[in-house]
């Protein structure tokens, strides 16, 4: 079993905070609306969420890709989610997620490893299918597809 660990330490009487791995790579958290200015320290936790979706499904193209033989010049993720206000928990209903992939690729291969991502390894995506819509559009060299989970 595997087992992931990070550490959080408060820096200032907000909410902001200083969350850490053990290889001491850090990343800034904060709550902007605690803040007069309205404007945080870091990212929202719900923030991180969207951009763990993103980086875990990205890992999965670069690698399904790159073992397909295709070539990937550039590769962009955008994400996207809504959530209702006034409620607590305030859990994401709906996100999309939108793939820009440039080089020499056969957007057939690029849609197989959306599929493959959102629809089997993407652990994030897996967390967040019990109570958000996962919708995605894939553009590749500046041609938009909507995705469409197989099955």
């Amino acid at each position: 079993m595997a087992r992931l660990e990070v550490t959080l330490n408060r820096v200032d009487d907000t909410f902001h905070f200083v969350g850490e791995n053990p290889q001491g790579i850090q990343v800034h958290l904060d709550d902007a609306t605690s803040r007069p200015d309205g404007v945080g320290l870091g990212m929202s936790p719900m923030q991180l969420l969207l951009i763990s979706l993103g980086g875990c499904s990205g890992v999965d193209l670069a690698s399904i890709l790159g073992k397909g033989r295709q070539k990937v010049d550039a590769l962009r993720i955008e994400v996207r989610g809504d959530k209702p206000d006034g409620v607590a928990p305030s859990l994401f209903n709906a996100v999309h997620v939108t793939f820009r992939v440039d080089g020499e690729v056969d957007p057939d291969r690029v849609k197989r490893a959306v599929d493959l991502s959102l629809g089997k390894y993407c652990s994030v995506s897996k967390t967040l299918e019990p109570t958000a819509t996962i919708t995605a559009t894939y553009v590749v060299n500046g041609t938009a597809y909507e995705w469409e989970p197989a099955g």
